[in-house]
């Protein structure tokens, strides 16, 4: 085939639908594509023809220009699709499989990925551990925003649905699988969410509405989620959450409403570097934010998760340090309450399997607690608008109106 429409970033504020190449087994230059990737054969890939492809909050960073993205840098880690055509070196996978892609792109061979560690894979990226598909400074594996993707080490990474009739029944569902749903799953097993836990989510975006739905999932008492937007604070009511408005003022005042006592057992970020302030700082920037505002409502003992993305270089950022990823948060508090925290990528493969059985046996209804909406692929850069202006929705990108048929 000879070519591929993809969505592509352009430049700050913009992205567009771009006829991009179709993928081959070997990696080619391009937008943010490591040169020591340049020449790569992958004959262990699948190529994989995207049923559903999800815009994140993560690629939202980069479109509001708060990264190093290049121009041209086609987007897209959620991926969920159907294997085409595989490598001669791909045993297991088969044309036809309907899949799961975790968005961290892992070997499966390397001493992290033998660990669970499939976040920070060692032999993906050539400048660090770790890489994802169409993103900044993550090796430049193409994005999966597309009609067409290549999967590396397709045995390993691709999560084969068992039943394909029963999960296009739940497609929507399943899509949360490549990202959100594991990494907000994360956030409350790193944070020590268990029977009776009394949660905060910092965040009423897709991750923190999965993270939501995480906790209650793992048995939470009580799931308080906080945001400055009133939609999306609606939205994880919606499903059982209690909410706190953050531009009221300090979540521990209105915690204590709920609960009682200012302190909860277990706090999720799902906000990440762009965090704004409480009260009267609340339509201001302050990166620290979310994680101060965690070490002071977390019990003594407790734990932080923290799926909500942190960066190395934010061009955008309110202060010189900030620019570097350098915040001021208050360390000492965190160490005088003994509190564990837990950062950096999701290991999508250590949970995807479980909570796809959690799906397909209706225990959890992910796509509906994220309010999850279907637009063609052609309307992606209308769906980054609305995403950006704060709707409360997870738009999935529907290349081949796979999912307009299915519905």
């Amino acid at each position: 085939m000879s070519g591929n429409k993809g969505v592509v970033y352009v430049k700050p504020g913009q992205v567009e639908v771009h006829t991009t190449e179709y993928p081959t087994f070997e990696l080619k230059d391009g937008p943010g594509v490591n040169p020591a990737n340049v020449g790569r054969k992958t004959p262990h890939a699948a190529i994989v023809k995207c049923v559903a492809t999800n815009i994140c909050g993560s690629d939202q960073h980069m479109v509001r220009g708060r990264t190093t993205a290049p121009a041209g840098l086609v987007l897209g880690h959620e991926i969920t699709g159907e294997v085409v055509e595989t490598g001669p070196d791909v045993e297991y996978v088969k044309v036809g499989d309907l899949c799961s892609v975790p968005f961290n792109i892992s070997c499966g061979r390397c001493r992290n990925c033998k660990e669970g560690k499939t976040g920070i894979c060692l032999n993906v990226n050539p400048d660090q551990p770790g890489s994802a598909y169409g993103y900044v400074d993550m090796g430049g594996w193409v994005g999966g925003q597309a009609e067409y993707v290549l999967v590396p080490y397709a045995d390993w990474n691709l999560l084969k649905f068992p039943d394909r009739d029963q999960a296009m029944d739940k497609i929507l569902d399943l899509a949360m699988l490549a990202d959100i749903f594991p990494t907000g799953y994360h956030g409350c097993v790193t944070a020590g969410v268990t029977t009776g836990s009394t949660v905060y989510v910092a965040g009423a975006g897709p991750v923190g509405l999965a993270a939501a739905t995480s906790a209650l999932l793992l048995g939470a008492a009580a799931v308080i989620v906080g945001d400055l937007n009133e939609d999306r604070l609606a939205q994880a009511r919606s499903f059982g959450c209690e909410t706190v408005d953050v531009s009221r003022g300090d979540p521990k005042d209105q915690i204590e409403q709920i609960l009682g006592t200012p302190e909860v057992d277990c706090g999720v970020d799902a906000v990440g570097f762009e965090a704004r302030g409480h009260g009267a700082e609340a339509r201001t920037e302050h990166p620290a934010a979310v994680l101060n505002t965690l070490m002071d409502i977390v019990r003594a003992g407790g734990a932080v998760g923290i799926p909500g993305l942190y960066v190395t270089g934010d061009p955008g950022a309110p202060d010189e340090a900030a620019k570097v990823g350098s915040l001021s948060i208050r360390l000492g508090l965190g160490w005088a309450k003994s509190l564990s925290f837990a950062t950096g990528q999701c290991p999508v493969m250590r949970y995807h399997r479980q909570l796809m059985m959690a799906i397909l046996h209706d225990r959890v209804s992910i796509a509906e607690n994220v309010n999850a909406t279907v637009i063609p692929l052609d309307r992606a850069p209308e769906g980054y608008e609305e995403f950006d202006q704060g709707a409360a929705r997870k738009y999935v990108l529907d290349p081949h109106g796979m999912l307009a048929e299915a519905s």
